[in-house]
């Protein structure tokens, strides 16, 4: 049986891997298909061709066993992959509380001078640095700095407002 084993599990493992495309269920399955051949031939000796053909036969058919039972009840997946398949779509509650909080930051960004708000939005939207926002509209950096944080601190205090 050793010799049987260590001749054909390598491409038997390839051959149910080629099928299912999971290393794992390939290796459990030459394992099983082993099992099953000593199992049918415990007192009967049999030549190298036939116990090879048998071999490959319990093979393809574990392989259809596996193929509908993952059909009928759905293929389990390891832990690492189900969080990839849960919903990221924030739920109903949290999607409103996020429409509310949109809505009361566009106010108070309404209601900034227009130099603060575009020095808030050209820094946090569009990524620009206090130099370049500077140059755009003709201030000092430092002057962008207090725009910038004069519009954080409106923004911050219209949504501690409306939680409190």
């Amino acid at each position: 049986m050793d010799a049987l084993f260590r001749a054909y599990s390598d491409d038997l493992r390839r051959y149910a891997y080629r099928r299912l495309r999971d290393p794992e269920a390939a290796a459990d399955l030459t394992q099983e298909a082993f099992l099953r051949y000593v199992a049918s031939r415990r007192d009967e000796r049999s030549d190298a061709p036939a116990s090879q053909f048998f071999l490959w036969r319990i093979a393809g058919n574990l392989i259809v066993d596996l193929v509908r039972r993952e059909r009928r009840q759905g293929r389990a997946l390891p832990l690492e992959q189900a969080a990839t398949l849960a919903d990221a779509a924030p739920l109903a509650d949290q999607s409103l509380i996020a429409r509310q909080d949109f809505a009361l930051l566009r106010a108070a960004l309404d209601g900034l001078p227009p130099k603060t708000r575009t020095a808030l939005l050209l820094n946090r939207v569009a990524g620009l640095s206090h130099a370049e926002i500077a140059a755009r509209l003709s201030v000092s950096p430092s002057m962008v700095s207090k725009h910038i944080m004069k519009a954080l601190k409106v923004c911050l205090q219209s949504l501690d407002s409306a939680a409190g």
